[in-house]
């Protein structure tokens, strides 16, 4: 499993055509596929490229198991 920094996955942030990674409790996911991500935005309240973690349990009105549609590409570095 790749190894990010956070640094690392603002890189993916689905502009430009660069891939659409967001990090959720440590675990790296791409949302490139997802229509929901289209051009690195979810919703207009999320960008790719970040960690969600807190937002998404705070403010989602989904669960966390949504993420689980998408592949898990790596993990933050500790």
């Amino acid at each position: 499993m790749q190894e990010f920094t956070i640094e690392e996955v603002a890189k993916y942030n689905g502009k430009d055509g660069e891939k659409a990674y967001i990090v959720y409790a440590g675990k790296v996911y791409d949302v490139s596929g997802s229509a929901f991500w289209d051009g690195g935005e979810h919703m207009g309240l999320h960008e790719a490229g970040n960690d969600l973690t807190e937002d998404l349990d705070m403010e989602a009105p989904h669960e966390s198991d949504t993420l689980e549609n998408y592949p898990v590409v790596g993990i933050i570095k500790e």
